[in-house]
């Protein structure tokens, strides 16, 4: 049996014994419960100080406790002890927050496999008290309990406070779009933004105008105008940008809901870097009018959130309607490719791989691999070509704004965007035919199932470090958030990997246009935390 990443994939029966398991649990089956035990004196089940020892007393024990408390998987990490044998750590959440662990020990039976040993250990529920007024996340921020724009009061995100990107049109305000130049010269809107509006009339309320990076040409989350936003999931570390300051609000608690775009990854990457579940629409299935453009080829509105139930609510607000009679499609696998795992640092592959593994047991899918796979030259080649485009739209939508406000921008950001200064038409012709190659590979792919990549080739970079490492973290990052950007497909950042302390994301694509089976998955995987 293979086990984990660097090993190939753990078997497909033993993945399928544990996803039994989970569902059983779920349910309550205690028949299937006591089968996926092995029989016999030996069996063990040691929780809270105590070891059940026998399959009988850990049978009995269960008929006692009238089920067991929901879970959610978040990391499996499976490791082989031998041709017959392997052991599972899985890390899971519970409906009320609280972490568990649960480590079992495998043997593989002439029937199949079984559990021999199990230990059972939990920990409290993460706090998530909201921090106050931080100038480096909120631009405009009312007093507590006093929303910016109220909703309608009523439907499915009644009371749910938003962060608002500070790119979008609201009326009576400004766009700063990250930039005190581009704010001191901006007009009052006269009208809001339709996405923002959508989620208004669907019962939530704008609770303030979040920061972003400069004109959102950034993946890190520094602004050299307004500071870094805190990131409250891993203090002293960056929040990812260029949707920096909802992703902040979001983390800290003082919003529910962020509302803002992804270009390059602005919303997966932060969604990675806080620990937040991120979702980044088809292109062109969210309305983008009223919202200030980076590379209109590319631009998409999307959300943020802690609690996924109440994404998905919000992603089906901006969605447009359901056609009927249209039901959530599965996938036939989950998909796992070697070669964009190694594009993330080893302990990210690791991690990823963990959650993937996990994604697996809850939903019961297969894991298989690309295959052809990814060659090393593909992600090169698509990033270069993505860069190209994004630099010559970018400097299409502000390059005036840039001539005529010397020094408005940071050096580094400008240097971004006069990269597209006079770029030749045959070296955007070149980047478009490798865009189309890309869209027509991925489709391919994706007909086989939905892939899953590292959100972010790392976790996030700590504050102070260099410029060096800041670049490196971006190179590496958009080698992998591109790939769905370009292709305009929808990509779902899942928050369950750990290096160490520090959350990554798990990114999972599916076929352009399948939003809602997508958004689907999060019923499957994840608590629903609002009443």
């Amino acid at each position: 049996m293979s086990a984990a990443h660097g090993s190939g994939i753990p078997e497909q029966t033993l993945l399928a014994a544990a996803a039994r398991y989970e569902r059983a649990l779920r349910e309550d089956d205690l028949a299937v419960l006591d089968e996926v035990f092995a029989d016999g004196s030996s069996t063990l089940r040691a929780e809270g100080g105590a070891a059940l020892v026998g399959h009988a007393d850990v049978s009995a024990h269960r008929a006692r406790r009238g089920g067991a408390p929901a879970r959610w998987q978040r990391r499996v990490h499976v490791r082989a002890l031998g041709e017959a044998d392997a052991l599972t750590v899985s890390e899971a959440e519970r409906l009320d927050g609280a972490g568990g662990l649960q480590t079992q020990l495998w043997h593989r039976f002439a029937d199949g496999w079984k559990v021999t040993a199990a230990h059972v250990s939990s920990a409290p529920a993460p706090s998530r008290a909201a921090h106050g007024t931080d100038r480096a996340a909120w631009r405009v921020r009312p007093g507590e309990g006093d929303p910016l724009l109220p909703g309608s009061g009523a439907g499915p995100l009644r009371g749910a406070r938003i962060a608002v990107k500070d790119l979008f049109a609201l009326a009576g305000q400004r766009i700063g779009a990250g930039v005190p130049a581009w704010l001191n010269q901006a007009p009052l809107e006269t009208s809001t933004a339709p996405a923002v509006q959508a989620l208004l009339d669907a019962g939530s309320e704008v609770t303030g105008i979040a920061q972003t990076d400069e004109l959102a040409f950034s993946l890190m989350g520094v602004n050299a105008h307004w500071g870094t936003p805190r990131n409250p999931a891993a203090p002293a570390h960056l929040p990812g940008g260029s949707t920096s300051g909802p992703a902040a609000a979001v983390a800290a608690g003082g919003a529910d809901l962020g509302l803002g775009t992804d270009t390059a990854g602005s919303l997966r990457v932060p969604g990675s870097f806080c620990g937040l579940y991120a979702w980044r629409p088809s292109h062109g299935a969210v309305d983008t009018s009223g919202v200030l453009p980076l590379a209109p080829s590319f631009d998409t509105v999307g959300l943020l959130a802690a609690d996924p139930a109440l994404l998905a609510v919000a992603a089906d607000v901006l969605l447009p309607p359901r056609p009927a009679p249209a039901q959530a499609v599965r996938p036939a696998a989950l998909l796992r490719s070697a070669a964009l795992l190694s594009l993330a640092t080893p302990r990210t592959a690791l991690a990823v791989d963990a959650a993937l593994t996990a994604l697996a047991v809850q939903t019961g899918l297969p894991v298989r691999e690309v295959d052809p796979d990814f060659s090393p030259e593909e992600p090169q080649r698509w990033t270069a070509a993505f860069r190209t485009l994004q630099a010559a739209e970018a400097w299409a939508s502000h390059g005036e704004f840039i001539d005529a406000h010397p020094g408005a921008l940071s050096p580094a950001v400008e240097r971004r965007f006069r990269h597209g200064q006079g770029l030749a038409p045959e070296a955007v012709q070149a980047a478009r035919a490798v865009v189309e190659r890309t869209r027509g590979r991925l489709e391919a792919v994706l007909a086989d199932g939905w892939l899953c990549l590292p959100s972010t080739a790392a976790p996030a970079p700590r504050v102070d470090a260099s410029a060096e490492e800041f670049e490196a973290a971006r190179t590496g990052t958009l080698r992998l958030t591109t790939l769905a950007s370009q292709t305009g497909v929808p990509a779902l950042n899942l928050p369950w990997g750990r290096v160490g302390e520090l959350p990554v994301g798990l990114c999972v694509l599916a076929p352009r246009g399948s939003d809602r089976s997508l958004l689907a998955l999060l019923a499957e995987v994840a608590p629903p935390r609002r009443a």
